[in-house]
């Protein structure tokens, strides 16, 4: 039979089915079987829930702290009022320095606990489902929404829940959208 030329008529293989090029060493071909292993080890780590809930969060401690701290230099006190004219310039600099750190903890907790809510909500939805689509974002938006408004009262969670849902589609358009294809 002979070799296809045509690309879209080339040969399927599974993964980890393919091919050695040609020349490859015993040793080699080893060596390429362990990295895909470890490889696909890894791949499916990534798509365990709590995985996905601690680097969410994780990532939104560290967002939530950059932003605190780009909005604390807007937010210094006035330099010349009474309470900052008794401290000296390292008592004034260690001042702004710890309410600048607590800033950044409180803002990093709070973006953290957006993070991991959503995307604990959203990926036991995709699991229930069995589906990975933009439902799953919007209803986890929802959840995460209506939990974090829970202390409002039944109306505030509803309206907290629709409001984040709105977000979730709004960034589940921009993420799943099709780029236009270049002239």
């Amino acid at each position: 039979m002979a070799t296809p030329t045509h690309p879209l008529m080339a040969p399927i293989y599974l993964p980890g089915s393919e091919p050695f090029p040609p020349g490859t060493t015993e040793e080699e071909k080893e060596g390429y079987r362990k990295m895909a292993q470890w490889t696909k080890i890894g791949a499916d780590f990534m798509h365990y829930c709590p995985t996905k809930v601690v680097m969410a969060g994780g990532l939104g401690f560290g967002l939530g702290g950059v932003m605190s701290l780009m909005s604390a230099t807007f937010a210094l006190d006035d330099p010349l009022s009474r309470a900052n004219q008794e401290l000296t310039k390292g008592g004034k600099t260690m001042a702004v320095v710890k309410d600048m750190g607590r800033s950044m903890y409180r803002q990093g907790r709070g973006f953290a606990k957006v993070g991991a809510l959503y995307s604990g909500y959203e990926c036991v939805i995709e699991g229930y489902r069995a589906k990975n689509d933009h439902w799953n974002g919007i209803g986890g938006g929802f959840c995460a929404g209506a939990t974090l408004a829970r202390n409002s009262g039944p109306w505030g969670a509803l309206l907290g829940g629709l409001g984040f849902a709105a977000f979730s589609v709004a960034i589940e358009a921009y993420m799943r959208r099709v780029p236009a294809e270049e002239p």
